[in-house]
């Protein structure tokens, strides 16, 4: 009701990629037997159908695209994303903006457990659960991803942290981790949303915004003040008990997933700037035939671009930024 019409007023079409042409033979290959054929099956086809091997390669290409969500799709689950994030985030510094354990993080450990939880501290943790479990299931039902299962296990540590913490009364240290992964989420998506709509520079500039932002936020921050409390300052206040080392697992699974992401995001900024460019996500969700990706080679100068057939060239979660170039 709402991300539509927006979409629509910036002129996105809900129209998908080129459809494959017609034809029984080559979709029942496709069906029943492989949506990739190898060089041999290509052979066999040409011979059959009397085609240009290439031109079975693009059928195939375009057939598994047809299925794809459209760009206006996944525009409208962008904004989505993009609204929860910057609301959810703006409520945490608020709220955070007043805490003591803000400013001094071990003030999360004294006289724990025995710490009181406030209804605002409540709402924050049970909004972000809620939301960690939507996307837990709306993965199998939204845009398909390359990095599927890196987000699949991204949101069960997220999940799993959420939950053990309110268990354990952790819920202070709980909030700063919350808030700290929600800082650049809102960028990405706003990047995503900027490319959809075809506004290059915006995106660029909200890109790099992202990948400054998540960078500091996940290899800076998060290591050096939040695992800091959890490993040391809590061993040397309360010391270790049985679920602190499960409680500690989680959030160096989660520093590990920063390291990739992270990697990904540099080495997509290194691409951008030594190509004027990035041309393909290597999580897209749509492929692009020769003939395309040379259209926009040629007409796009960004770090992230559109190809000809509408998809967009960036997709997201949470998670943070994970693309990369396709080779």
């Amino acid at each position: 009701f709402i991300a539509k019409p927006c979409a629509i007023n910036l002129g996105i079409q809900d129209s998908g990629p080129h459809r494959a042409q017609p034809n029984a033979i080559l979709e029942k290959v496709f069906t029943s037997i492989t949506k990739s054929p190898d060089g041999r099956r290509l052979e066999g086809l040409s011979k059959q159908l009397d085609w240009d091997v290439r031109k079975i390669q693009r059928w195939f290409r375009h057939r598994r695209n047809q299925d794809k969500p459209t760009t206006l799709t996944k525009f409208c689950e962008s904004m989505w994303r993009f609204t929860f994030y910057l609301c959810i985030f703006f409520y945490g510094i608020r709220f955070l903006w007043t805490a003591p354990w803000f400013w001094d993080t071990r003030q999360c450990w004294y006289n724990y457990p025995f710490q009181p939880l406030t209804s605002r501290l409540y709402y924050y943790y049970i909004l972000e659960l809620a939301f960690y479990w939507s996307l837990m299931f709306s993965q199998f039902t939204d845009i398909k991803r390359k990095d599927f299962l890196i987000m699949f296990v991204h949101h069960l540590a997220t999940i799993g942290l959420i939950t053990f913490s309110y268990m354990n009364n952790m819920v202070r240290v709980g909030t700063l981790v919350l808030c700290l992964h929600d800082a650049s989420d809102f960028l990405l998506e706003a990047a995503k949303l900027a490319n959809y709509a075809k506004y290059q520079r915006l995106c660029d500039a909200f890109f790099m915004l992202f990948g400054v932002v998540f960078i500091v936020t996940r290899l800076g921050i998060y290591p050096f003040w939040i695992l800091n409390t959890t490993l040391f300052e809590s061993w040397e206040l309360i010391g270790p008990y049985p679920s602190w080392w499960l409680f500690n697992g989680l959030l160096v699974t989660l520093q590990v997933l920063h390291v990739i992401w992270s990697y990904l995001i540099v080495r997509t900024a290194y691409k951008a700037l030594m190509r004027g460019k990035v041309s393909k996500d290597d999580r897209s969700d749509v492929e692009s035939s020769s003939e395309e990706e040379e259209v926009t080679s040629n007409s796009t100068k960004g770090v992230f671009s559109t190809s000809s057939n509408g998809s967009n060239c960036i997709n997201g979660h949470v998670a943070g930024g994970q693309w990369t170039e396709d080779e």
